[in-house]
């Protein structure tokens, strides 16, 4: 009898429970605690609970950073092309429009000038949503071409990196870029402007050895993996045990690889302050 009237009023409770549509509802990664869609957007994609940092589109990167209404797009007009005619278990091309298609913009940086409290810059921001925010020949351009401009007006640059690294699907091709982008890096800095590197989760390979890590000023986003090769394929390759923490932004400030960990929702007041000491 008991467990009838149980199973009544576990059948009456279903019954009254809402169905939460899809999506309105995200799981924290770290701390596995639900979160409201809407309010962890409200919160800059930061973990309301563990303040655990959440990927974030290039697009609102630069919203959450740069000044309303002064953000122009630079060099949008080039998109990525096949060289190789790479296919994998699909065509390179179609995972070019895909990304595309999913993320708005035409490759995994999007790059321009605006104002950081009233304080013309020159900034690009990669976008981990397109093919993993993989470096390959349009991004380096892309990059190039911002610190070219910013050698031309005399503006600081300012890149946020979350990656993989670089593109396979281009081959030797993206593995140029990093030569080519550190290279009007040392020009920009021979102008005596300023760079400063801000790595998210993950910042890491290709990216990582190149432009990621040559800024004037290195600042990451608590708990971001940063590294050239990942901590599971150093330690199959070395055999040995990792550090506890290796290749986390904390443990690389520690090493004087990074030079300030900063949480998102103070990222935009401590570049402004940097920009005001050293511009």
């Amino acid at each position: 009898m008991v467990g009838e009237m149980a199973e009544k009023e576990k059948a009456k409770a279903e019954e009254k429970r809402i169905i939460a549509p899809k999506g309105v509802w995200v799981k924290c990664d770290e701390c596995n605690e639900p979160i409201l869609k809407r309010e962890l957007e409200r919160n800059l994609m930061v973990c309301p609970n563990c303040d655990f940092h959440f990927k974030m589109s290039a697009k609102v990167r630069i919203a959450s950073l740069i000044d309303d209404d002064t953000f122009v797009e630079t060099f949008a007009n080039i998109a990525p092309v096949d060289p190789l005619n790479f296919i994998d278990s699909k065509p390179y091309t179609d995972r070019i429009r895909e990304s595309q298609q999913k993320t708005g913009i035409t490759e995994a940086v999007m790059t321009g000038t605006g104002e950081m409290d009233g304080r013309k810059v020159a900034i690009g921001a990669l976008e981990f949503g397109f093919i993993g925010g993989s470096l390959g020949t349009v991004m380096g351009e892309k990059l190039a071409r911002t610190f070219e401009l910013a050698c031309d007006e005399d503006l600081p640059v300012i890149t946020i990196s979350t990656t993989g690294g670089a593109r396979m699907q281009e081959g030797i091709l993206s593995l140029m870029q990093m030569a080519k982008v550190n290279a009007t890096i040392a020009q920009h800095n021979e102008k005596g402007l300023l760079f400063i590197s801000v790595a998210a989760n993950p910042t890491t390979a290709g990216v990582y050895a190149s432009f990621a890590s040559q800024g004037d000023i290195v600042i990451a986003e608590p708990g971001a993996l940063m590294g050239f090769a990942g901590p599971r394929v150093i330690k199959e390759t070395i055999r040995q045990e990792l550090p506890e923490g290796f290749q986390t932004a904390e443990f690389l400030m520690d090493k004087g690889f990074v030079d300030i960990i900063c949480h998102r929702k103070e990222l935009k007041a401590t570049i402004v302050k940097i920009l005001g000491m050293l511009t």
